[in-house]
């Protein structure tokens, strides 16, 4: 991790807010139903939606808080996984009020498994989970529009 002296101020509470952010959603996924967690996310669509617009200072914001909650995830000493990464992210952009869109996708692995994954966009960024999204089948999408 990049040396704690040379963040800025907004990079140092990004990782803060992170930790405690990851934590509690990790608990969240694990300790309560999932029909408890997804009214928190958003409005759920049932199909991929179209991207929300956002400023230009929405998606630096945005990309604030995605390398904050990748960062923290890597170092963790449990497993952090893309739905607790898109949870966090998800809820750091509801803080900040910006609109963003957690997907929820399906595929069938090479050994015939279920596997799933979760990602979240900020307008057309991407915060969390970018790297092979494009495999999985969208089921479900939870929509913030921001305030």
């Amino acid at each position: 991790m990049t040396s704690w002296l040379r963040l800025n101020w907004a990079q140092r509470w990004a990782l803060l807010e992170a930790a405690w952010t990851l934590a509690a959603a990790q608990a969240v996924i694990h300790l309560l139903p999932f029909r408890w967690l997804a009214p928190r996310l958003g409005r759920l669509e049932s199909a991929a939606p179209g991207a929300a617009p956002v400023s230009p200072e929405q998606v630096l914001q945005a990309q604030t808080v995605g390398w904050a909650v990748r960062a923290l995830a890597r170092r963790l000493p449990w497993d952090a996984r893309c739905l607790a990464q898109a949870v966090t992210g998800k809820w750091m952009l509801q803080r900040r009020g910006l609109p963003s869109t957690l997907y929820l996708g399906v595929d069938r692995g090479q050994e015939e498994w279920l596997q799933a994954h979760a990602w979240l966009r900020c307008g057309d960024a991407f915060v969390t989970g970018e790297p092979q999204h494009e495999r999985f089948k969208v089921i479900g999408a939870f929509i913030e529009d921001g305030r």
